[in-house]
């Protein structure tokens, strides 16, 4: 049973840091003069989200994984249209 909650705990902890990605994503303002804190901060947060994700994906079910994956994917949209805004 600890390892079926440790693989919970890792998914939900990816789930979670790929949630406040997207919310600071999408609470940027491109005009803002905090757009460069901004954009380190989101940048701070993918990464630390695809870390999450990679931890999780040690541990996770085959239906986890599947989820994992479309978190990475999801993540890596967001990087790519900051991208095209420079």
């Amino acid at each position: 049973m600890p390892y079926h909650k440790n693989k919970q705990q890792a998914f939900q902890a990816a789930q979670q840091g790929v949630e406040d990605a997207q919310e600071l994503y999408h609470e940027i303002v491109q005009d803002s003069g905090s757009y460069g804190y901004q954009l380190k901060h989101l940048k701070e947060e993918v990464n630390e989200a695809y870390q999450q994700i990679e931890n999780a994906l040690e541990v996770a079910s085959a239906h986890q994984k599947e989820q994992l994956e479309i978190f990475q994917q999801d993540l890596q949209k967001m990087v790519n249209e900051v991208n095209d805004f420079h």
